[in-house]
């Protein structure tokens, strides 16, 4: 028979609980350790593939504005990607021959005319003059120049070839070519061509669909939660109402598309593709997340602050709007902005109402033809292009770097307006 007054039986059993507790913090600490290396290096490779979209190789042109191109009085109707070439033709007078020159041409961007028309726009009078200007080249040869494409290789088995290598050796060797930041991943739309393709559309479109989604679901989630939890009787039907509110941040994402494709686009006959179904759709999906913890925010505020308020003869309204929405609002915003952020992240109930499709314009309003941010990056995965994989794992870190500052955001308001009891 066990004896537990012995000291050494007490002793021994106060030893082994130590070194479960010690086995038990190890373990967690392990845990935590796994989890945050998977995350740096889920994060790291992330980054380290995306840093080649954020550069991009120019060169620089003599480019004659000639009246030949550009009319003085019509500048908008100009032939801006002929002077780009008759620029790069100079470089080059020995290459006269057609196919030559095609090739030549295609050491250059799509865009390369664009930065010239920019500039002749803006100021007319360079009309007959001549100046220096850097243009982007193609994606290709931008690969290449950053090392990502092999030219050692034999010519059969690299896209550029050994014609395009004199090209740009030629001009590397005049010190023409010089590696630039790539404004135009965020200034420009989506593309064909790697090099011209940019979010600036896509964060359009998400900003306008969030702010939908934002004035929609955050008065209807507030009234919902306060009626639920300060107004309505507690029977049967409000239990029923709170069940299926559960239920509903538990749907599957895509359920809302079916919903909002059903509804808002067959029914009341909406603009497809646009922000305003979008924010709609999302706010429908987002509406359970903000009734939820806003009515766990009331129901944490001490029954003391109600009683009080009624006892100074406050009516029922008056303690709601003036005591208990004040103090419960840091758990309003926190649950409202969470919410926002993985609405930001959706792509699933976007797909069923038409905003995962190449839209090149940028969005002014909410009934535009319009994309998001995840739509446009699975776009990009999808490319078989190899300049894509930059602008795809670039795409990622700037969507990451939007939800880094919601939820930071998220925690600010809390911790700034949050009441100790």
């Amino acid at each position: 028979m066990t004896d537990y007054s012995d000291p050494d039986f007490r002793a021994a059993r106060l030893k082994k609980r130590y070194q479960a507790e010690k086995r038990f913090r190890a373990y967690g600490m392990a845990a935590i350790i796994t989890a945050g290396l998977i995350l740096v290096f889920l994060l790291s490779s992330i980054i380290y593939s995306s840093l080649p979209a954020f550069s991009h190789h120019h060169v620089r042109l003599d480019i004659n504005i000639s009246e030949d191109y550009v009319a003085t009085d019509t500048p908008e109707e100009g032939n801006y990607l002929g002077l780009v070439r008759a620029a790069l033709r100079d470089h080059f007078p020995q290459v006269t021959g057609r196919r030559d020159k095609r090739a030549l041409y295609k050491i250059l961007s799509i865009g390369a005319s664009d930065a010239v028309e920019a500039r002749v726009k803006n100021d007319p009078r360079l009309i007959g003059t001549q100046i220096s200007l850097y243009v982007p080249l193609s994606d290709d040869i931008d690969l290449m120049l950053k090392g990502l494409i092999d030219r050692n290789l034999p010519e059969s088995d690299r896209i550029v070839s050994d014609r395009d290598l004199a090209f740009v050796d030629k001009l590397a060797e005049e010190n023409r070519i010089e590696r630039k930041f790539a404004f135009a991943l965020f200034t420009n739309g989506d593309s064909r061509e790697p090099e011209m393709a940019g979010i600036n559309g896509a964060l359009a479109g998400s900003l306008w669909t969030l702010l939908v989604t934002l004035i929609v679901s955050f008065p209807l989630g507030v009234l919902a939660a306060i009626y639920l939890e300060e107004v309505a009787p507690k029977n049967r039907y409000t239990a029923l109402i709170e069940v299926n509110i559960n239920n509903l941040a538990a749907v599957p994402s895509i359920v809302y598309g079916l919903l909002g494709l059903a509804v808002f686009i067959n029914f009341f006959h909406l603009p497809r593709s646009a922000p305003l179904v979008g924010g709609l759709v999302l706010a429908l999906m987002t509406l359970p997340r903000i009734i939820i913890p806003t009515r766990a925010a009331f129901a944490a505020i001490p029954p003391s602050i109600r009683e009080a308020a009624l006892g100074v003869g406050a009516s029922r309204t008056q303690v709601i709007m003036h005591h208990v929405l004040p103090l419960a609002m840091p758990g309003i915003l926190t649950g409202t902005i969470i919410g926002l952020a993985q609405a930001a992240g959706e792509t699933a109930p976007l797909l069923m109402i038409g905003m995962m499709a190449f839209i090149v314009d940028v969005p002014t309003e909410v009934t535009a033809k319009a994309t998001v941010l995840p739509a446009q990056i699975y776009m990009w995965a999808n490319n078989p292009e190899r300049a894509f994989v930059a602008r795809t794992s670039a795409g990622i870190v700037v969507l990451l770097t939007l939800l880094l500052v919601v939820n930071a955001a998220a925690i600010y308001f809390r911790r700034r307006f949050e009441k100790r009891w």
